[in-house]
């Protein structure tokens, strides 16, 4: 029998891809709203009844009201918003960010999906935190650049009506709100100063930490300790620096569920800068998050995904 998953918030950028991920599987069966009636409290509350897994695609606050509305049903839930990140009653949805973090969500009756920028910048931070190449107490630098498409429904109508004023930095305040997941689940005990962007361009995503001054050979334990701690996964991937240069392609992984991550640096002075590469609506968002979901449901891992 197919299990049941109810994607609430469907009608979004990262719903619409879920569903289009899920669509092609003979294993799981989309519970249905009828459009009409998608903000309807007691048409949501059936679709929680009936669901095995519910995959939330709402802002913070209807995320919680979401949650709360599926509690009596018991229904498992995979969040995407901001809301529960930090929270530690909910499993990280990040597989690959340690040995026993398959594990916990497999566990867990709620995951909360990463954000984009996020992923990437703790898929370099952590291994090298957790190695001592880093000291969590050093306030680090990360900047990146996405595509529009991470804006959501508004931004896309604005670049693609030719409205937009164009590509742009923003968040320069330090109060992104994917910085409190960053610290955390990077083992940072100092926030980063994070300065990201948005390209002229649909899909994609590159985000950089400049590293403190390595020297020669912690360049080479940085990218042996990202090697290590990534070997044998089929979606995150330490390539060499040649890959990403002389110019990153934040476009490079769309349509997949990949990260690549790579060291480049100056031998000579030192200097280094880890680049991480993924679609941001794929495992940066909707890949990711069915991922989590055929952790939970015992599926393979890969299904439905490239």
């Amino acid at each position: 029998m197919a299990y049941q998953v109810f994607i609430d918030g469907e009608a979004g950028t990262t719903g619409l891809q879920i569903r289009d991920r899920l669509l092609k599987r003979t294993d799981i069966e989309l519970v249905q709203v009828d459009p009409a009636r998608r903000k309807d409290t007691a048409a949501r509350a059936e679709a929680f009844a009936k669901a095995d897994v519910a995959i939330l695609c709402l802002p913070d606050e209807a995320a919680k009201e979401a949650v709360a509305l599926a509690a009596p049903f018991g229904t498992k839930i995979i969040d995407a918003s901001t809301a529960y990140r930090t929270d530690p009653a909910w499993a990280f949805g990040f597989p690959e960010i340690s040995k026993d973090q398959r594990a916990k969500i497999k566990a867990a009756s709620h995951v909360s999906n990463p954000g984009c920028w996020s992923t990437c910048a703790i898929a370099l931070i952590r291994p090298l935190v957790d190695a001592g190449l880093i000291d969590p107490s050093v306030g680090l630098s990360i900047s990146g650049v996405s595509g529009y498409t991470g804006g959501g429904k508004s931004m896309i109508a604005e670049f693609e009506a030719g409205t937009s004023s164009g590509a742009f930095l923003y968040a320069a305040g330090q109060s992104h709100k994917h910085l409190p997941e960053m610290m955390l689940h990077g083992h940072l005990t100092r926030p980063p100063v994070f300065v990201p962007s948005v390209g002229q361009y649909a899909q994609g995503m590159a985000v950089a930490v400049h590293l403190p001054d390595l020297g020669a050979a912690g360049f080479a334990q940085a990218e042996a300790a990202l090697r290590a701690h990534y070997a044998g996964e089929q979606f995150v991937t330490v390539v060499d620096a040649a890959t990403h240069a002389p110019r990153v392609l934040p476009e490079a992984l769309n349509g997949t569920n990949r990260l690549a991550l790579s060291i480049h640096g100056n031998l000579a002075s030192g200097a280094a800068t880890a680049i991480a590469v993924l679609d941001n609506l794929g495992k940066g968002a909707s890949g990711a998050a069915v991922q989590n979901l055929n952790i939970l449901l015992g599926c393979d891992e890969a299904a439905g995904l490239v």
